[in-house]
Formats: C-alpha cells, sequence, structure tokens
C-alpha cells in the first residue's frame, strides 16, 4: 500500500482534492486602507447613510459599517419556576414528537392522524417531564430567563481611502438635506 501524496504545504488530500494552504498574506479588500468618514450613535443612523451612498451611485462594496465599544446586555424576561420549564420542555417535547410521528406516520398503513398525534402528544409529556426534572436539579441556580444581545456605543462608516472624499461629498449632501438648509 502506499503512501497519499502530500502537497507541497505538507497536508494530505482531503475528500475533495488536495487542499490548498491558507495565504500567507490577508484577503486583499481586507488589506485596502481605510477611512472613517462618520459616526453615528446607532446602526438605523449608519445604514440610512450606506443607503443614501447607495442610491447615489456610489460603489458601497468599499464601505464598511464598524460597530465600536461593544456591550453585551442581558435583557431579564421573568422568573423560572419548575412550571415555566415543564412548560418550555413540553414545548420542545410537542415539535420532536410531531417530527417523530410525521416520520412513522409516512410508513402507517391505517390511520396516520392517530401515529402523528401520538408521537406528540408522547413528545409532549416527555418533554415537559425533562424540562420540570432539569430545572429542579439545578438546585435553584439561574432562576430566570433572558435574552441577550450585543449592542455597540458607536457605529462608524469606514470607506476605502480612494473612495473617501466621495463619500464625505455625499454625505455632507445628506446632512444639509436632513438638517432643512437650502
Amino acid at each position: 500500500m502506499t503512501a497519499p501524496l502530500t502537497p507541497a504545504g505538507g497536508m494530505p488530500p482531503g475528500p475533495s482534492g488536495v487542499p490548498t494552504a491558507p495565504a500567507t498574506g490577508a484577503d486583499p479588500a481586507l488589506a485596502r486602507p481605510t477611512v472613517t468618514v462618520a459616526t453615528y450613535p446607532d446602526y438605523g443612523a449608519a445604514q440610512k447613510a450606506v443607503d443614501y451612498l447607495s442610491d447615489n451611485k456610489f460603489p458601497v462594496e468599499h464601505t464598511k459599517i464598524v460597530g465600536t465599544n461593544l456591550s453585551l446586555v442581558e435583557n431579564v424576561l421573568g422568573r423560572m419556576t419548575t412550571g415555566r420549564a415543564a412548560l418550555a420542555g413540553a414545548a420542545s417535547g410537542a415539535w420532536f414528537g410531531l417530527f417523530i410521528g410525521l416520520l412513522f406516520g409516512i410508513f402507517a398503513d391505517t390511520n396516520w392522524l392517530a401515529v402523528v398525534l401520538t408521537g406528540l402528544v408522547v413528545g409532549a409529556l416527555w418533554g415537559a417531564a425533562f424540562g420540570a426534572i432539569a430545572h429542579a436539579m439545578s438546585g435553584g441556580r439561574r432562576d430566570f430567563t433572558s435574552r441577550s444581545t450585543l449592542q455597540a456605543s458607536e457605529y462608524a462608516v469606514n470607506v476605502d481611502a480612494e473612495h473617501a472624499e466621495q463619500a464625505r461629498q455625499l454625505l455632507t449632501r445628506l446632512n444639509w438635506q436632513a438638517s432643512g438648509a437650502s
């Protein structure tokens, strides 16, 4: 038996052929120098600026919106009780049971609806049981539900240096129009 051919990078061939080694330099699109042409307090305003650039035939493929000073914000939605944990488990179990019921229902010779409904009910019952048990075993740690979001305090519109002056002129026109100046 012979050993597989090893390309110059020292990696064995993969399932789709000989892999290429990662490039030593950065992506040329990422290596281009950029200039911040405007900053905004929220993403919507930065998005509106890039949309304005696009509407005025600016080559927006040379534009980036960069959020800075990122913060992870966790909004607490409510208290998690054993009942709520069981209800959440029942909902996810019902979805899984519905899926399994549909798979078995495809091959049922008789009443396929009964097979699907049985899968849904059994899935909901097992999901509720597992949800309640998992919550009870947590010992009171993390007795709340929450949703996390990533927020930036400022959004910068960056443009490749060669297009920066054109972008500045267009965004200045946007600011003048927004201020009501004639």
